[in-house]
């Protein structure tokens, strides 16, 4: 299963590598950048969430479902906890940025297309009951670190969120088993087939902005990293591995909570005025590093499922 993650982040880092290109050959602008995010965030994603639930209904799958949202209700609750612990509030510190990152992971633009890879369509299944609790704790908690607002207005929002709206209307075509006809199906398979390229290619152009100078001077930035990407998933693997959850709702749970920190950040820190710069630094660092630490979680998950059952 390591060696799946290895090569599908290999894969996905060689599409970064192509986002990267056409930023600096200007083939894609920041403007079309921001399109493109869009349009995976609310078209692409949507669609892989909702074709996800285009599956026969089997009490097992709902089991491992409702399973998997208290299982990422746990894993909010134990990153929150440990970023505030291990990222202490400072006068000269970016605090709310770093907390944020730490907590928040790509777990939609880097998780859908990891566990695709890994358990196809039932892994996703599971996903979105993952993606569904980051979407109401990161429209909660994660903007009000960044903004230092509380509005319920923003909470309410979240349910109109085309995410949660496929989610939504997944969950009653699956308990309906309302199946698409095929013609539909397809186009919106072709549509969801998009998912990782652009996802990635996104990713890219966004990568290359950072000045990579500054970047590797930057020392705490890898340190919230490693928080992101190494200390927390391994706290949250090893205090999860003893329950002797289901295999695939388990490392759908470990993958996502691993990925690199969440765009998402950036993008809120250039709606608020905040140091965007610094946001994308780390989202830089932490998205190429991921490459090394995905395949390392998901060996340590392994190893401790191995010992303990």
């Amino acid at each position: 299963m390591a060696i799946t993650i290895l090569n599908q982040t290999i894969i996905m880092l060689i599409l970064i590598m192509l986002g990267i290109i056409c930023a600096k050959t200007r083939i894609i602008s920041d403007e079309s950048n921001k399109d493109l995010s869009k349009f995976v965030l609310q078209v692409v994603n949507p669609v892989v969430i909702f074709m996800s639930y285009q599956t026969d209904y089997h009490f097992n799958l709902v089991k491992n479902l409702l399973i998997t949202f208290g299982l990422s209700l746990v894993s909010y609750g134990i990153m929150i906890a440990a970023a505030y612990i291990f990222v202490r509030r400072k006068e000269d510190r970016e605090t709310e940025i770093e907390r944020f990152s730490a907590i928040y992971s790509n777990c939609g633009f880097m998780g859908i297309p990891l566990i695709n890879a890994l358990f196809g369509m039932e892994g996703v299944f599971y996903l979105t009951a993952f993606i569904t609790v980051f979407n109401l704790i990161v429209w909660t908690h994660g903007i009000i670190l960044i903004s230092g607002e509380k509005s319920w207005r923003k909470v309410v929002k979240v349910f109109y969120s085309p995410t949660v709206i496929a989610i939504v209307l997944g969950i009653i075509t699956f308990f309906m088993q309302f199946r698409l006809p095929e013609v539909p199906a397809k186009a919106l398979g072709f549509i969801a087939d998009m998912n990782t390229p652009l996802a990635m290619i996104v990713s890219g152009v966004t990568m290359a902005g950072t000045n990579a100078v500054n970047l590797l001077k930057n020392k705490r930035a890898f340190y919230i990293c490693f928080l992101r990407l190494v200390l927390l998933p391994f706290i949250l693997t090893a205090l999860l591995a003893p329950f002797g959850i289901n295999d695939k709702v388990y490392m759908t749970v470990i993958i996502a909570a691993s990925a690199p920190p969440a765009a998402m950040c950036t993008l809120q820190c250039i709606r608020y005025g905040r140091n965007s710069v610094y946001s994308s630094e780390i989202f830089t660092a932490g998205t190429i590093l991921s490459v090394a630490s995905l395949p390392a979680v998901v060996k340590f998950a392994e190893f401790l499922t191995n010992i303990l059952h």
